[in-house]
């Protein structure tokens, strides 16, 4: 039986939906059913990196528009692609292996016609906890470096989030492959970033199931990333990213 489309506005997209993936054919319909819902005038864009299980197959049948590069991009990459590639105004991006109900969606992309650059997911992860998870402390002690600590645990790292057409341009599109330097980059730029709607993606994540001796496989990563940002920020404000030293006279140490 041929596979129905989903898709059929894409030629003059309003919203782009950038989709990651590697070997998800198990969820890559049912990401994209509940996507081409969100907008009248949807495109989705599915960046196949590394896939041999026929999840580009799956994603051009149900009328995605689909990248295909043979050999595993590293993590993130295909976010960066994909916003090079996309033509809508507004710019959705989510992951191949968590289907989000398209009631969760929509506020992102209502947040952006209401004129926030960079909208993000609420979702800060659990920290009433006594050992809190690595990641969630780094996402925090980021947005904390920024000024920004209303945002707590919020991060570009978590999907879904999305972006307006002038947010991209600011930011551009290859900082996308290092989420918190994006981050940063928007921040520092005085783009208006918001957490906008509470997405439970911790629960639901895939990457919980894939332990490596009861370890995250990307935490050191992320990790990485996070220390990246963090350079960047002070690269980009000072030593002390235009914090006050209060009343250390540190000229008498020399």
């Amino acid at each position: 039986m041929k596979a129905k489309k989903l898709i059929h506005n894409a030629n003059r997209p309003k919203v782009s939906v950038i989709i990651p993936v590697m070997n998800e054919r198990k969820t890559i319909r049912r990401v994209m059913a509940r996507a081409a819902k969100i907008h009248p005038q949807v495109e989705i864009i599915v960046v196949a990196n590394g896939s041999t299980d026929g999840t580009a197959r799956i994603a051009r049948a149900a009328g995605a528009r689909v990248l295909v590069y043979p050999k595993p991009l590293g993590h993130d990459v295909g976010r960066s692609i994909g916003a090079k590639a996309a033509k809508g105004d507004i710019l959705l991006f989510l992951d191949g292996d968590i289907p989000i109900a398209s009631a969760d969606l929509i506020p992102f992309i209502k947040a952006v016609e209401d004129g926030v650059d960079v909208a993000l997911n609420r979702y800060a992860g659990p920290v009433h906890r006594t050992q809190v998870h690595s990641v969630i402390l780094a996402k925090h002690a980021l947005n904390i470096a920024m000024g920004r600590s209303d945002l707590r645990g919020v991060s570009m790292t978590t999907v879904p989030h999305a972006l307006s057409r002038s947010a991209l341009r600011t930011i551009g599109a290859d900082i996308l492959s290092v989420p918190p330097c994006a981050q940063v980059r928007a921040v520092a730029n005085g783009l208006k970033v918001e957490a906008v709607h509470h997405v439970n993606v911790g629960s639901t994540n895939p990457r919980k199931r894939k332990r490596v001796n009861g370890k995250d496989p990307l935490e050191f990563l992320i990790l990485g990333d996070h220390a990246e940002a963090i350079h960047k920020l002070l690269t980009m404000k000072g030593p002390r990213a235009n914090r006050i030293d209060k009343i250390r006279r540190r000229e008498w140490l020399v």
